[in-house]
């Protein structure tokens, strides 16, 4: 999940008909972390992306064309470290429209409640950074 300044980025999912965080498979040799930092930055076309604390794993079970399926999701708190926007995969760009809400407004944006959960947790995660570093300078 990405923050910035007092806003979450999202991605609107308009032929779906959901609002989404980026996320994506791993690919052979990949980790997580850089998974999790590819596919956004495929996903949203921000590439200037730093993870800045890992939020955990979820298993997240779903039905999808009749089907039944377990996933596992690990989720990471980023910033941007840029506000350029590169280009993205033509199949990305066709189904993702990236979407910047306020902090207080992005859980109730998100379709899916274990996102929703995961987005609380990241913000209250950003707020408390975010205190840190104000003290830090005082």
């Amino acid at each position: 999940m990405v923050c910035h300044a007092d806003r979450v980025l999202l991605l609107d999912r308009p032929q779906r008909g959901e609002v989404r965080l980026p996320k994506g498979h791993i690919d052979p040799g990949e980790t997580p972390r850089e998974t999790a930092l590819r596919e956004t930055a495929e996903e949203t076309g921000y590439a200037g992306l730093e993870i800045v604390q890992n939020l955990g794993v979820a298993e997240v079970g779903f039905r999808y064309r009749g089907r039944d399926y377990l996933r596992t999701e690990h989720y990471y708190l980023m910033r941007l470290t840029s506000c350029e926007r590169g280009p993205q995969p033509d199949v990305d760009a066709r189904q993702f429209r990236p979407l910047w809400c306020a902090m207080e407004e992005a859980a109730t944006r998100l379709t899916y409640e274990a996102e929703r959960t995961v987005v609380r947790a990241a913000i209250q995660a950003w707020r408390a950074r975010e205190a840190e570093a104000s003290e830090g300078q005082s």
